[in-house]
């Protein structure tokens, strides 16, 4: 029986894993939280979605003690997104655990910031390879007494890069460390680097029946010039609640977007060029709702937590199959359904015989190639997009506070649920950052809240509230 009481987890972690509502372990819980627990290195491979971020996070945190001085856990994550993902995470299983620190550290935000962060060590500190080592030369970030790193996505900073900076780290922390690799493949430079930095590992494969067996997959023959036209009659045909499109590039990505808002289809990108806060932004506004399609290159491919995603379209095929199960590995997720379509032109049609001969473990896995609807109607006039597609649910309000001054989700929805009179259920998801908070309100409900949050108080405090989306 795979329950989490079945474990020796410290009380206040078994108190959050049944807040959140946890109940049993998936299998890459399962094998591999006991010997991590012991204190054995793991070498852990299992798909996107499986639960490998709980996996380490409770082990990590079972070790702990907060009265401890020092930095004792480092996880290194290959995107700015992922890493945001895990620090939420591990903070949501920290709930009740007290004094404890955990800090990001990625690229994007000021160093000045982080260094200030870091005159007070934190416990856990989740970050980049390169912020990471950037701030180990600057003698700010101290492994002398780290007992456990975490390489979270080990293919991932493979395939960015990032396997010299990772070694380079590796070589500066103690040799007495756990060290834990969590991968979604395994391929011959993450064995060479598992054996290089790794003490007798334990591997661990998870492997399910059938990686995609809820997600209905169909390849679609469309020319190049006739995609946009294509995403636009699928929307429409389709009238999906949520839709992340991937791109391959980011000038794609910026010129799909922007042919979707000319057709009235309110639509974010998600991109490398953007500041982080409106990464953050664009992120958890499509995340709670606020926003129904997200056009974004293979950094959301990820990290990204939408727990229900009925639908990813592919613009163009990626160039390795890896990139393509990882794309559809975002709908389909926690047991339930999900279509994944990809535009294929002709140029890319070698490609699409590569993704179907890789699909699964190296076995063919034949892909259905299914017809458009037709592309007329998308180009002949986009003002009627806009009607055929639902609106959003909810919008987004911004209280300009966060963490640093001590606020809580519960002082939020408190407020909201108070003075402003909306019922909890009109409330929707509340993401909370170090010096701002996010709000989803019900679009019926979105201005009375934010009148009520401008002329009243939270915590008996004002703050500045302004409208992310309206």
């Amino acid at each position: 029986m795979n329950n989490f009481s079945l474990l020796n987890l410290p009380a206040p972690l078994l108190q959050a894993i049944d807040a959140l509502g946890y109940t049993e372990m998936t299998p890459i819980q399962a094998e591999s939280l006991p010997p991590m627990l012991a204190g054995r290195d793991v070498r852990a491979q299992a798909r996107t979605g499986s639960g490998k971020t709980a996996a380490f996070s409770l082990a990590l945190l079972a070790q702990l003690q907060p009265d401890q001085i020092g930095l004792r856990v480092l996880v290194l994550c290959p995107t700015r997104e992922l890493a945001d993902q895990v620090s939420k995470e591990i903070r949501g299983l920290a709930r009740f655990i007290p004094n404890l620190k955990i800090l990001s550290l990625c690229g994007g935000v000021p160093i000045r910031t982080q260094l200030a962060s870091l005159t007070h060590e934190p416990h856990v500190a989740v970050g980049t390879p390169g912020r990471s080592k950037d701030l180990i030369g600057r003698n700010a970030l101290d492994l002398s007494a780290l007992t456990t790193v975490v390489l979270y996505e080990a293919d991932r900073m493979l395939d960015m890069g990032f396997l010299d900076v990772v070694e380079e780290i590796l070589r500066h922390a103690p040799d007495t460390r756990s060290t834990w690799l969590f991968s979604a493949t395994y391929p011959e430079q993450i064995a060479h680097l598992s054996a290089r930095f790794q003490q007798n590992p334990i591997a661990i494969e998870i492997e399910a029946e059938d990686p995609q067996g809820g997600i209905e997959q169909s390849f679609l023959e469309v020319e190049n010039h006739e995609k946009p036209d294509a995403v636009i009659a699928l929307l429409l045909q389709l009238k999906p609640e949520s839709c992340l499109i991937f791109c391959n590039t980011k000038n794609d990505t910026r010129e799909l977007a922007a042919t979707l808002r000319q057709h009235r289809i309110p639509t974010l990108e998600l991109h490398g060029d953007l500041e982080q806060r409106d990464r953050d932004e664009t992120l958890l506004q499509f995340a709670n709702g606020s926003y129904r399609i997200l056009v974004a290159t293979d950094v959301a491919a990820r990290g990204l937590d939408i727990k229900a995603l009925p639908l990813v379209i592919g613009f163009e095929l990626p160039t390795d199959p890896d990139t393509y199960v990882h794309r559809i590995g975002r709908t389909g997720r926690a047991g339930a359904s999900g279509v994944a379509l990809t535009l294929v032109s002709k140029r890319e049609m070698p490609r699409s015989l590569r993704i179907e001969e890789a699909q699964v473990d190296g076995k063919p896995h034949p892909i259905t190639w299914g017809s458009l609807p037709s592309l007329t109607r998308a180009s002949e006039n986009p003002a009627s997009s806009e009607a055929k597609l639902p609106p959003p649910q909810m919008h987004t309000l911004v209280i300009d506070a966060g963490r640093k001054d001590k606020l809580r989700p519960g002082d939020i929805l408190g407020a909201l649920t108070g003075d402003a009179g909306l019922q909890a259920k009109s409330i929707g998801k509340i993401d909370l950052f170090p010096t701002r908070a996010y709000v989803a309100i019900e679009v019926k409900y979105f201005d009375a809240a934010w009148k009520a949050l401008r002329g009243g108080k939270i915590k008996g405090r004002n703050f500045r509230v302004r409208k992310l989306t309206s």
